[in-house]
């Protein structure tokens, strides 16, 4: 499955943003997606994940409560709205797949094996 981010951009501390990750080439309702940013130096880390039919989410600590993951199959995409948002939360954000219809919500980046391009995000402060 090939994806494509999309709806970053540049946002007041406070502001929101919702990106995009629009999936093509395979069976968008078998894959767990995930959310991953990185920011300059830094490791890239977990942000949310979703289940294959939208049922189950996890959030990291650092923006559980501001940010939300949803789906729509029917369209192939997933997004992230990304509300009260902190000079901080400045990275690339990654969207990534994998393929499974379990139950298990997964956070590990190594357990994705398709990635999309990023997107840039940036709060000023």
């Amino acid at each position: 499955v090939q994806l494509q981010a999309s709806g970053g951009g540049l946002v007041q501390a406070g502001g929101s943003l919702r990106l995009s990750c629009a999936a093509s080439g395979g069976t968008f309702s078998s894959y767990a997606m995930g959310w991953f940013r990185q920011a300059p130096g830094k490791e890239r880390e977990f942000v949310a994940t979703i289940d294959w039919h939208g049922g189950g989410t996890y959030y990291a600590d650092s923006v559980k409560g501001r940010f939300t993951i949803s789906r729509d199959n029917a369209k192939n995409t997933v997004y992230l709205q990304m509300n009260s948002l902190k000079p901080e939360d400045t990275a690339v954000y990654y969207c990534a797949a994998r393929a499974y219809q379990g139950s298990t919500l997964i956070r590990l980046k190594s357990l994705y094996d398709n990635w999309g391009r990023g997107t840039q995000v940036t709060v000023s402060s």
